[in-house]
């Protein structure tokens, strides 16, 4: 009796031609981070339950894949930041510092899954890693990666949004309201889905705010303008509050690299809405959105944070970073048919004429070496079951190797897309096949509608 066979639910599976485009948007992130100085890391997936889970409790402790072989209890990691704490703890006398990683890899969470949401999933971090201090720098220059990361992969309609924690826990400071500050910020971060009218009459009837307070916070949340008007607006509440006063002066030192770092002003703007983790985050804080699809929520978020590694150390490792769920951006961008798909295992296919393929072999050996990816069909079958096979791998070259190429010491070529073929040297036929392929590498992997607001869904 068979098994049928199945992917288990919040497990993404992809056919090769997808797998493809994923593979080039990861190289594209490695590059990209490799180009600033970052160190690829990897870590295991299965991690002791009690190094995984130091610090307890909360909804992911509820969500983890636990278990045990043995006698050990054991946890699958459940995101990629409390690895690296784990690994800078263990390996700090043995790493120069700032530490400066990337890492893409699975993580699994136990939720339920649905539309966009997996249990088995990607992610791709960039952390810088201070020993002991860390400087304002860093926060500007990670959203500054991230919008090189962005732009090389092709999206042009995105904004990354700053904000700093210390200037909203003065400000609910100056307001007399610090232990209701994650209550109340938890509440405005609802003011995408419930509007502003809402959340000021929860504020008031769920989290018993005065009046005053409330109109104080509501005017706070709304201040919004260039981003040169929004510092100008946190100065009415200058000197009142040294917290407050620490997070606007590193704000504003963000925002001034940020531009010095060639991000243009209309791709990053302070949000003072933006809260994220209210016990992990102590300074910059990111979130990444698409401007065309705001229905997709943030595909990209962060911040700085004081101690990395306090559950493992007494060492004081201060750091920033930030996070792209990588498999759900892919899910959401393919569902948009925003992915350009033309992705090949191959970069030429030989079909040989003859029964005799040393010749071809040769060929597909001298390509490759130049650095085209060759592969050779054998197969007996039809002539026009081997084009078929070319085409539906979305091959772009196929070269025809018969007794007159030979004779001639020539190579037919025919291009996929525009149906034209050659019969050059081999020397005219790689110069003509590099040339079309560099045509195809430069083009974007991200396909974006320069209509504003079209395609939304």
């Amino acid at each position: 009796m068979k098994v049928q066979p199945r992917t288990l639910s919040g497990f993404m599976e992809l056919l090769p031609r997808e797998q493809l485009v994923m593979e080039r948007i990861m190289q594209t992130l490695r590059e990209t981070y490799g180009s600033y100085g970052f160190t690829p890391l990897d870590t295991p997936i299965i991690e002791a339950s009690e190094v995984l889970l130091a610090k307890g409790g909360g909804e992911t402790e509820k969500q983890i894949y636990r278990f045990t072989k043995g006698d050990s209890d054991l946890s699958l990691r459940f995101d990629l930041t409390v690895p690296l704490a784990k690994y800078v703890a263990l390996h700090c006398n043995e790493l120069a510092f700032p530490f400066r990683r990337y890492q893409i890899g699975k993580v699994y969470r136990g939720e339920r899954a649905q539309r966009g949401r997996f249990r088995e999933f990607y992610q791709a971090d960039i952390d810088i890693i201070g020993d002991g201090k860390l400087d304002v720098a860093n926060e500007a220059e990670i959203p500054a990666i991230i919008y090189q990361t962005f732009s090389r992969l092709g999206l042009k309609r995105f904004q990354i949004c700053v904000n700093n924690r210390k200037i909203l826990n003065g400000f609910y400071s100056i307001l007399n309201l610090t232990e209701q500050a994650g209550d109340i910020m938890r509440t405005v971060d609802k003011l995408d889905k419930i509007g502003a009218e809402k959340v000021a009459e929860l504020l008031r009837a769920e989290l018993g705010l005065s009046p005053s307070n409330v109109e104080e916070i509501m005017n706070f949340i709304s201040i919004n303008g260039t981003n040169a008007e929004v510092l100008a607006a946190l100065d009415r509440y200058a000197g009142q509050n040294e917290l407050f006063d620490a997070g606007r002066a590193e704000l504003e030192t963000v925002i001034k690299y940020l531009s010095a770092f060639g991000v243009p002003e209309d791709h990053f703007a302070v949000d003072l809405t933006i809260a994220r983790g209210l016990d992990y985050y102590t300074g910059t804080v990111y979130e990444t959105a698409m401007l065309d699809h705001p229905e997709i929520g943030s595909i990209c978020s962060g911040g700085r944070y004081d101690n990395l590694a306090g559950y493992y150390t007494n060492k004081v490792l201060p750091g920033v970073g930030i996070s792209i769920g990588l498999t759900r951006l892919f899910y959401v961008l393919n569902e948009q048919h925003m992915l350009d798909t033309a992705s090949a295992p191959a970069d030429v296919l030989i079909l040989p004429m003859t029964p005799d393929l040393t010749h071809a072999i040769s060929v597909a050996s001298r390509l490759r070496e130049l650095g085209v990816r060759v592969q050779l069909y054998t197969e007996k079958k039809k002539f026009n079951a081997k084009m078929n096979y070319a085409d539906r791998q979305g091959i772009p070259y196929v070269i025809f190797l018969g007794e007159d190429e030979i004779a001639a010491q020539l190579i037919s070529c025919k291009d996929m897309a525009t149906g034209e073929q050659t019969k050059l040297d081999f020397d005219q036929t790689y110069t003509r096949i590099i040339q079309g392929l560099g045509q195809r590498q430069s083009a974007a992997i991200i396909k974006e509608s320069t209509q504003k607001g079209t395609e939304q869904s």
